[in-house]
């Protein structure tokens, strides 16, 4: 039967494997989203920041691989020095493994210091996350906006270019009415002061 100091950093371990998977998954959506943006400012301060977490992400796991590593290594010295001293096996028995609770005490704070900071990681990708898909509704009301304004204004000039043409029309009508009025005019006139002409 495995001991409850094994399950627990297998449990680390496991949670450490998922938060990785986790924070792959934002920065892809996250740099996906960046190379979608329209606006080359939006788009290179959201590649700077994928381009942060992919730092930090890289950090994590060279701690986490460091980490390990010095684990294994205490534990390899440990059986190593434990083979070379002879003596009461019962002695180095309880010895070897009050080192390897502490050695895997130790291991487990470490895991759990990475697993702290990669949960920390996946709560600022799902932040910048939330941030982008705001704005990115943001744009898309200002774009439904200004497509239901270039409509309203499209009408206006359609109007304004009608009501222009129907001046003209007015005018031309007007100036034809007069041109009759004054020739009717000016034909009584001629009738009843020259009507022998």
């Amino acid at each position: 039967m495995a001991a409850p100091q094994d399950v627990h950093v297998r449990i680390c371990n496991q949670e450490i494997v998922k938060f990785d998977l986790e924070v792959k998954a934002l920065i892809q959506d996250l740099e996906q989203s960046a190379k979608e943006q329209d606006k080359e400012s939006e788009k290179q301060l959201l590649l700077q920041e994928v381009e942060n977490h992919k730092k930090q992400l890289l950090s994590n796991q060279t701690s986490w691989r460091k980490a390990n590593l010095t684990c294994k290594i205490a534990i390899d010295n440990l059986e190593k020095a434990e083979l070379l001293q002879g003596g009461d096996l019962l002695r180095q028995r309880k010895t070897t493994k009050e080192s390897l609770a502490q050695t895997s005490s130790a291991i487990t704070e470490s895991l759990m210091g990475i697993s702290r900071m990669m949960a920390q990681q996946v709560q600022q990708s799902e932040e910048a996350m939330q941030s982008l898909v705001t704005s990115s509704r943001t744009i898309l009301d200002a774009n439904e906006e200004f497509k239901s304004m270039s409509g309203t204004i499209q009408l206006g000039r359609k109007l304004i270019t009608k009501y222009n043409r129907r001046e003209l029309t007015d005018k031309l009508l007007i100036f034809l009415a007069l041109a009759l009025f004054l020739a009717t005019v000016l034909y009584i006139v001629k009738k009843r002061l020259f009507p022998f002409l």
